[in-house]
């Protein structure tokens, strides 16, 4: 049997057999050729479960025992999405693949029922799938692409063929097996970006075809590409009990709910990482409006962060109230203050947090007048909490109950001086809720959510293993989110944990903006910035810009660039500025401010390649609506580079365009001067300088006029 099912974006076809478990046939463009198939094609689950294994052995999730014997018994449209239904014979074991249109996207994720039997499942795919490989296209054609990600260090995307970064080339007629291999790609823990990008692609080497894809998970997730018999498989999943300490024990009639993914292809494109990653974005907007917290819904706020390069986790009433004076003078939206406003412990105060009760030595007056000042200046009032540890010498610590906090095998779980709280357990949202409403109720209306610690595996509170524990927690986490937005819809909630070492959709489907990095080093930012549109919106990717009293125009310049094309995070010792050098901050914001509309509609592309790292790095931001009639790029210059840079804008190919530099403006005082030379026919945007590294710019390449209609 075939069953098609066309999106407004997408064609599907599915396939079943009275003698195979349902298989997803083909993946394409809405109207776009089916392409040539491959002789097999994976089953569209796979199921790990404890006393079944797969066949052959190996270390891959796919030829499960019993995702081969899974077979199609119905499928259903619910609420727009369609649901097939497949069964084991063996296990009785239930399966139901949910599978939904978003923007250009598929998204899917796999609901297990058992039958009459119980069953431990070790390994639940969310999908899997085979179509990026055809008669056409194969294994040696193929390049994958991935991120790493790590403090301070992150978005450092790899490009490689699929044959060299696990799948060797074999004989499988001669072996008589298929090739076990795989190149597998994981994230552990409840940092969901703590060691890779939750995002990747599988791209035709020389264009053509493209598949990019996510794992929406604030938790372990793993994913893996493997090469079959004829054909090659992706398998997107969550937690494993290899990888993750994760095992569900499933009783007759209970279920589990495999994490979502989403996937989006694009076919006959010259440069399909920027087109795949074009159609994410969309898919990622859609995720946000769902949730009611759509950037481009709303005006998105200019933040001051008193922390990075500034105050650095010392703040006092003395000197928040010169930089939060200043910060207005700059046009900020709003004044968060950052670590330490709770600190009274003259021994330290990391291992001592958890109340979250203001400092009396640090504020006097009390922190309400210091808020009060900062709404008077006509800025938001924020503040920095991290919400799920409680320091081990917190009397909160002693307050609440074992069952609130992680535990493994009856002891509480420590790490770097923290417990971490269970979300699960009443008493601990209880908590939570109490500290975030007393707060609002003094009037913080934006919050800087930080996680700074990895409490291993997860818990096995509650008899479940450590992973389930985690996974628990991590929809806990979530839905303590909905609860505190739902109370207070004004609220606006930044997501970070160590930088970016939670940076996934589904957390930012409900924040509003990600802090990309805690990197002080303004020569290393680049190549973090130009990388991060990959995996995050650009509206929401807030990037630091500390520009200090004691850099050159340049200098000051070159930390304030990424955040104009992204969300521009504002820190540094403004009131010790004088005003030509303010004025500078001042016309990054309203560059920044100009350009917000656009950035919440763009689509990311990167001329040099998103994994390219070098002393010039860019990356632009093209019109959703129209992307050959603009592109906004942002250029940096780092020691060592050449003079000049050759920029491709296949995009805007054959268009005789105008070009101009936006920030900072021509003229600048103290900022060299940039040429810029538009090729139409090649479709090249050169740059040239002679101001001295480090210097960057953000320029715009556009059909006259400068201001689209999206602008207005």
């Amino acid at each position: 049997m075939t069953l098609r099912w066309s999106t407004e974006d997408l064609d599907i076809e599915l396939a079943a057999a009275a003698d195979a478990p349902v298989t997803l046939r083909s993946l394409t463009p809405a109207g776009a050729p089916r392409p040539a198939e491959s002789a097999a094609t994976p089953p569209l689950v796979e199921i790990l479960a404890l006393g079944h294994g797969r066949f052959p052995g190996s270390h891959r999730y796919t030829c499960t025992a019993v995702g081969s014997r899974l077979r199609y018994t119905g499928h259903e449209t619910i609420d727009g999405a369609l649901h097939v239904h497949q069964a084991d014979p063996v296990t009785d074991l239930r399966v139901t693949s949910v599978l939904s249109a978003s923007a250009g996207a598929l998204r899917a994720w796999t609901v297990l029922r058992a039958g009459a039997a119980p069953v431990t499942v070790q390994a639940v795919t969310s999908l899997v799938l085979g179509t990026f490989v055809t008669d056409e296209t194969g294994v040696d054609d193929l390049d994958v692409l991935w991120g790493d990600n790590d403090w301070v260090a992150e978005s450092r995307w790899h490009r490689a063929p699929l044959r060299e970064v696990g799948l060797p080339a074999m004989d499988p007629a001669i072996h008589h097996h298929m090739n076990r291999a795989r190149m597998a790609v994981t994230t552990r823990g409840s940092w969901s970006a703590g060691e890779r990008l939750p995002t990747g692609l599988i791209v035709e080497r020389g264009g053509g075809h493209g598949l990019a894809f996510q794992i929406e998970h604030n938790g372990a997730w793993h994913w893996e590409v493997g090469e079959d018999r004829e054909g090659a498989s992706l398998a997107l999943l969550g937690p494993t009990d290899a990888e993750h300490q994760w095992s569900a024990e499933l009783a007759p009639g209970e279920s589990f709910t495999s994490v979502p993914v989403a996937v989006t292809v694009v076919s006959g494109t010259g440069e399909p990482v920027d087109a795949a990653l074009a159609n994410l974005t969309a898919h990622r907007r859609a995720l946000v409006a769902r949730t009611g917290t759509a950037c481009h819904d709303r005006p998105l706020p200019v933040i001051y962060n008193d922390y990075m390069n500034t105050l650095m986790g010392d703040p006092t009433a003395a000197k928040i109230l010169p930089l939060a004076e200043a910060a207005a003078r700059a046009g900020a939206d709003c004044y968060c203050i950052d670590a330490g406003w709770y600190d009274d412990d003259a021994g330290g105060w990391w291992d001592a947090v958890g109340e979250w009760e203001p400092s009396r030595s640090r504020f006097p007056g009390g922190l309400d007048e210091v808020l009060d000042r900062i709404r008077g200046l006509g800025m938001v009032p924020g503040i920095w909490l991290e919400p799920e540890v409680v320091g081990v010498r917190s009397p909160l610590a002693e307050r609440l109950p074992d069952d609130a906090f992680f535990q493994r095998r009856g002891q509480r779980v420590v790490e770097h001086g923290r417990y971490q709280l269970d979300l699960r357990h009443p008493a601990a949202r209880a908590h939570l809720d109490a500290v975030v409403d007393r707060l609002v109720g003094m009037g913080v209306g934006y919050f800087k959510l930080d996680y700074n610690i990895m409490p291993g595996p997860g818990t096995d509170a509650g008899g479940l293993a450590p992973g389930a524990g985690l996974l628990e927690h991590c929809r806990a986490y979530l839905s303590w989110l909905d609860g505190v937005l739902d109370r207070h819809p004004g609220l606006m909630i930044e997501n970070c944990a160590s930088g970016g070492m939670r940076a996934d959709y589904a957390t930012l489907s409900r924040l509003h903006i990600q802090s990309t990095s805690d990197q002080q080093d303004p020569l290393l930012y680049p190549p973090i910035a130009a990388a991060t549109p990959a995996s995050i919106l650009p509206e929401q990717a807030g990037h630091w810009g500390y520009a200090q009293p004691e850099m050159s125009a340049e200098e000051s310049a070159f930390t304030l660039v990424a955040g104009i094309t992204g969300r521009l995070y504002l820190s540094g010792h403004l009131a010790s500025m004088d005003d030509e050098q303010l004025a500078l901050v001042a016309t990054a914001v309203a560059a920044h401010r100009q350009l917000l509309p656009f950035l919440a509609r763009a689509v990311p592309a990167w001329p040099l390649g998103l994994e390219h790292r070098g002393p010039w790095q860019a990356f632009a931001l093209h019109s959703a609506s129209n992307p050959a009639n603009e592109a906004v790029v942002t250029v940096w210059r780092l020691p060592g580079a050449p003079s000049a840079i050759e920029l491709p804008l296949p995009a805007l190919r054959g268009r005789d365009l105008a070009h101009e530099q936006l920030f900072p403006a021509p003229g600048t005082p103290g900022t060299g001067e940039w040429d810029t030379i538009w090729d139409a026919d090649a479709g090249v945007l050169r740059v040239e300088t002679d101001a001295p590294a480090p210097t960057a710019r953000v320029l715009r390449v556009a059909a006259p006029p400068h201001a689209p209609k999206e602008h207005s």
